[in-house]
């Protein structure tokens, strides 16, 4: 069967990428092939559900640029097609002197990114948005929102469908082969045919990748984060989304409060490495992909230089009691008994052969391929804007 494009994954960033496609002028025929039985199965369907303003990230690099657009695209997208979501707002809490300047610096990038009706809160403001919160300054974020993304992907994959584009579910692409130009992409199940492969494969992205492209130097290092939910008689202790000050040096957010848009409040997450790519639960090893993990040169380099936090997440992972006092920076009222077991999800992390954790969305071209390499937070938040970067790109080719 011959298609114009070939999309790797049914993730969220996978769909949005063929949404783009299949809408494009001069309709593209589009396949997406999912390896599991239904959509948003891992990163897309396993996170915090949070719709990110942009306020972290550098200006101008792709995450700002595409979080910001992509913001307004999924906003618009939810409206348009029923999906509930809710613009909250959240707050960023600084609970010690030394995490002031790095606080200063988000509001400042936050603004440099467009945001506009940030809000810098005193130990008392504080109060008046999150009434147990105990910090000595803060940030009001307006533009933050919950979602939930696992309902958003079956809503972009049946909009998909309505356009002409194509779903094969219960199919892992084993190998891509090139046949004077055309792209022969295998499944244990047949072949497809296409003028163009698109990697979305997320967890798995590098492998794949490496089916096309002998120039890719990035491993795939997966992070689990780990959830708590509040016991129902204490969700009241969170209103809507506390976060801390995050680390700069480390590419995670750092453990914080999340009203769910299905329910509830997640506390977390902390990021361990997961001992396989698809690893939900601390006893899932693949002895396998933990060696190659362990093996990368790069990844060797980051244990090297964050030995001490990666002790302290390991530390929170068994320890609910060191996972209480984390959370107790924030709200001191919380008690390890309000704290019962939630999901995990494990993040994508590409890492160069140099020791970079990539902190940038991570798109690699090749003649015939276009490899999505890393595509982290803020990606769900901004799938319709990287969906629309990387369909250009496809489109070029044509």
């Amino acid at each position: 069967m011959k298609f114009d494009c070939i999309i790797v994954g049914g993730g969220i960033v996978g769909l949005a990428t063929a949404l783009r496609l299949s809408a494009a002028p001069h309709h593209k025929k589009v396949l997406v092939i999912e390896k599991e039985v239904e959509v948003a199965k891992h990163q897309t369907g396993n996170n915090s559900g949070v719709i990110h303003s942009g306020i972290y990230y550098k200006p101008g690099s792709l995450k700002a640029t595409n979080c910001i657009t992509g913001y307004h695209q999924l906003i618009n997208f939810c409206r348009n097609n029923d999906v509930p979501f809710d613009l909250c707002g959240k707050i960023i809490v600084a609970t010690e002197e030394k995490e002031l300047q790095a606080l200063k610096n988000i509001g400042e990038r936050g603004e440099q990114n467009g945001l506009t009706g940030l809000k810098h809160l005193s130990k008392e403001e504080l109060k008046e948005y999150e009434p147990h919160v105990v910090g000595i300054a803060g940030i009001l974020v307006p533009q933050t929102g919950i979602v939930d993304y696992a309902v958003v992907a079956r809503k972009y994959a049946q909009v998909l469908q309505q356009q002409g584009g194509e779903i094969r579910f219960g199919e892992k692409v084993i190998e891509i082969q090139d046949n004077q130009g055309t792209q022969v992409v295998i499944t244990q199940k047949g072949s497809y045919n296409a003028s163009l492969v698109i990697n979305c494969a997320g967890l798995y992205s590098d492998k794949v990748a490496r089916l096309t492209s002998k120039k890719v130097d990035v491993k795939i290092i997966p992070f689990r984060g780990e959830y708590f939910k509040l016991r129902k008689e204490k969700e009241y202790l969170v209103k809507n989304l506390i976060y801390p000050v995050p680390d700069p040096n480390f590419p995670f957010l750092g453990v914080h409060f999340t009203r769910m848009m299905k329910g509830g409040v997640e506390a977390g997450p902390n990021a361990v490495l997961a001992f396989q790519r698809e690893g939900y639960k601390k006893s899932d090893i693949n002895l396998s992909e933990l060696a190659e993990s362990l093996a990368w040169p790069g990844f060797q380099k980051v244990m090297a230089k964050y030995w001490r936090t990666g002790l302290g997440e390991m530390y929170r992972s068994f320890s609910k009691a060191a996972f209480t006092k984390a959370l107790q920076k924030l709200i001191p009222e919380i008690e390890e008994h309000d704290l019962v077991e939630g999901g995990a999800g494990v993040r994508a992390q590409a890492c160069d052969r140099t020791g970079g954790l990539v902190d940038d969305f991570m798109i690699l071209e090749e003649a015939h391929a276009i490899n999505v390499c890393n595509a982290p937070s803020p990606a769900a938040t901004s799938s319709l804007a990287i969906g629309e970067t990387v369909a250009n790109l496809a489109l070029k080719r044509f």
